[in-house]
């Protein structure tokens, strides 16, 4: 498993780095300023890998453009990072990464549990076009937790699935375990509800062995 350090400040990005994440993710539609001079400001403080992530409001995130804004956005951030989180709604958009030769994380962000042979589908559709599928999900109950981890241990890898909100956080720590590649924490202030900070999943993983 790596850690992927979602940030909001691109400064924060070498102390992620000190605390153990072997990722960072900066979340530009929570981040002010010029996006460019973000990603120089991480590079300054990290030799990390970076992922360009612009999470739209239908998957829980602040950005509310149109796919075709989504790609003027991302456009000039291609070639100064390592990874662009493409939704699934922005799929067709993708074209400028593939070229460049950058890796996509394909994903799809869910209010509520998805059904097994749902998931099994969307997953074949995310590695269509992307090379890690990310499916983050809203368990209702233990049962949907079971169902989750039953389908990151059978899925195709690499695999990052994961849980959104507090209720199951626990989740994010177990997942892993059953071949989620990717889980994201944070350092400085948390880019989603139920996230453990990177220093506290460095020690949970040191925990669970």
């Amino acid at each position: 498993m790596q850690i992927v350090a979602s940030l909001t400040d691109p400064l924060l990005a070498g102390r992620a780095q000190e605390q153990g994440a072997a990722m960072v993710e900066l979340r530009f539609d929570l981040i002010d300023g010029d996006p460019v001079a973000a990603v120089t400001q991480c590079r300054e403080h990290c030799s990390l890998p970076i992922i360009a992530t612009y999470r739209s409001a239908q998957e829980g995130g602040r950005y509310f453009g149109s796919p075709e804004e989504w790609k003027a956005k991302v456009a000039p951030l291609i070639p100064l990072v390592d990874y662009v989180d493409v939704e699934q709604q922005f799929a067709r958009e993708a074209g400028p990464v593939k070229e460049a030769g950058k890796r996509i994380i394909a994903s799809h962000h869910a209010a509520r549990m998805l059904p097994l042979h749902v998931l099994f589908v969307l997953e074949q559709e995310l590695r269509a076009y992307g090379d890690i599928p990310k499916i983050i999900v809203t368990p209702e109950n233990e049962d949907d937790v079971l169902n989750l981890a039953a389908f990151t241990r059978a899925a195709k890898k690499p695999i990052c699935t994961g849980v959104m909100g507090e209720r199951f956080r626990y989740a994010r720590a177990i997942l892993p375990l059953f071949g989620s590649e990717l889980v994201y924490c944070h350092t400085g202030d948390a880019t989603a509800a139920g996230q453990y900070s990177v220093e506290e999943f460095v020690a949970i993983r040191k925990l669970l062995g």
